[in-house]
């Protein structure tokens, strides 16, 4: 790779409720925006049914991580689940074959953390949408890396 040159992690990065409406979605670029909405709300389908079918095996309960979703032609899904049902979803380039699965555990560990700082600001409602700066700065982060 060229000196100065950045390799994209992940190509969106979502934050969505415990009832199902995003929170927080931020993309690489803006052009396929609407595709990327499109892939996060069709993602939860499959984030349900991990889910159900984690609680009927009392040993996977602290696993948050919930892996690969669905691959796409151009797009891998991952997902994670809090304690509390909030999702975060992260779509990854498919041509992007450097990036192991523990990498992506460390990014939803990440962005966890960030989620639960951003939670413990007295000023935030939640349920409301995610408009913390610092929240933003890590999620950008994880959209480029060096």
């Amino acid at each position: 790779m060229a000196p100065g040159q950045q390799t994209k992690m992940a190509v969106c990065v979502a934050v969505i409720a415990k009832e199902n409406y995003p929170l927080f979605i931020k993309t690489v670029t803006t052009d396929n925006e609407l595709k990327f909405y499109y892939t996060v709300h069709t993602s939860l389908d499959v984030v349900e049914e991990k889910i159900s079918s984690v609680g009927k095996n009392a040993n996977d309960l602290r696993e948050l991580y919930l892996g690969l979703l669905y691959p796409t032609e151009d797009y891998k899904v991952y997902g994670y689940v809090t304690n509390t049902k909030v999702k975060f979803v992260i779509v990854v380039d498919s041509l992007n074959a450097s990036l192991r699965d523990n990498e992506i555990r460390t990014m939803f560990k990440k962005l966890h953390n960030a989620y639960v700082d951003m939670l413990c600001n007295p000023f935030y409602k939640p349920g409301e949408n995610i408009t913390s700066k610092n929240f933003e700065n890590v999620v950008i982060a994880m959209l480029q890396q060096d």
